[in-house]
C-alpha cells in the first residue's frame, strides 16, 4: 500500500469508525494490520486498551518506552499487569544510559533542556521501534490538551510513517474511570494521589484541585507535550 493509499485509507475509516466502541476500532486495527502495535505508558488510559486488547488480540505486541527515569509505582503496575495477563511488554530503551547522558549533555538535562531529554529518552526510542511496524495504537484523549482536540479514531501519522489509530479519542476521563472500575482493572496507585498524567518522575508533579489535568507535566516549562504526538 503507497501512501497515496494509505492515506485515502485512514480518511474514508476515520469517517466510518468515528462512532464506533473502542473494541471495534482495536479489531478493524488488529485484522487490518497484522503488524501492529500499541504504545503503553500504564497511565489509565492505556491499562484500558492493555485490556481490551488481551481480550480482542493477545498476541499484539504492546510496548513501553522504558526512560529509566520513571516512578516506581510505574514499574511496579508494569509487573502487576504483566503477572495478571500472563504477558511481556516488549521494553524499548534509549541509546545513552542515564550515566552517558549526563556526562555528554550535563547532570539534570531535563531542567536545563527538557525537550533534548525527552528527544533522547523518548522520541528517538519510539522512532526506532515504531519503524518496525505497519501501524500503531495509543491511548489518547481529544480533550486531554488543545494539542489533541483534532486527534482522529484512525489517521496516517506523518511524523512517523505509519497509520496510527486512536480508539479512545473520545472519550472523557470519566469514561476512562468507569471502565477501570467496572472491569476491575490494575492501574497506577498515583492516579489516586492527585496524579491525572504520569510522565517521568522528575518532570511529574501533583495536580491540585481546580488546575489542568496535565499542569503536573513539564510544570514551569511552556512544554505541553512530549514529542511522541503531532
Amino acid at each position: 500500500m503507497n501512501l497515496l493509499e494509505k492515506e485515502a485509507l485512514v480518511t474514508q475509516k476515520a469517517v466510518e469508525l468515528e462512532d464506533a466502541t473502542p473494541e471495534a476500532i482495536l479489531k478493524y486495527a488488529v485484522e487490518t494490520f497484522p503488524n501492529i502495535t500499541f504504545a503503553c505508558s500504564f497511565g489509565a488510559e492505556d491499562v484500558v486498551l492493555v485490556d481490551m486488547l488481551q481480550k480482542i488480540s493477545p498476541k499484539t505486541d504492546i510496548f513501553y518506552l522504558d526512560t529509566d527515569f520513571h516512578f516506581k509505582e510505574t514499574y511496579e503496575t508494569r509487573d502487576r499487569l504483566e503477572q495478571h495477563y500472563n504477558m511481556k511488554f516488549v521494553r524499548v530503551s534509549p541509546v545513552l544510559t542515564p550515566e552517558e547522558q549526563a556526562e555528554k549533555h550535563g547532570a539534570e538535562l531535563w531542567k536545563s533542556d527538557p525537550n533534548a531529554c525527552c528527544n533522547i529518552r523518548k522520541v528517538e526510542p519510539l522512532t526506532r521501534i515504531l519503524s518496525k511496524y505497519d501501524a500503531w495504537i495509543t491511548g489518547i484523549r481529544r480533550d486531554q490538551a488543545p494539542t489533541r482536540a483534532n486527534a482522529k479514531k484512525v489517521e496516517y501519522d506523518t511524523k512517523f510513517g505509519l497509520i496510527k489509530f486512536n480508539p479512545i479519542a473520545s472519550w472523557t476521563s470519566e469514561d476512562v474511570w468507569n471502565y477501570i472500575r467496572s472491569n476491575n482493572i490494575i492501574y497506577n496507585p498515583l492516579h489516586d494521589n492527585h496524579y491525572p498524567s504520569i510522565g517521568c518522575e522528575y518532570c511529574t508533579r501533583q495536580v491540585m484541585p481546580g488546575e489542568d489535568p496535565r499542569a503536573g507535566r513539564w510544570s514551569g516549562n511552556e512544554k505541553t507535550e512530549c514529542g511522541l504526538h503531532k
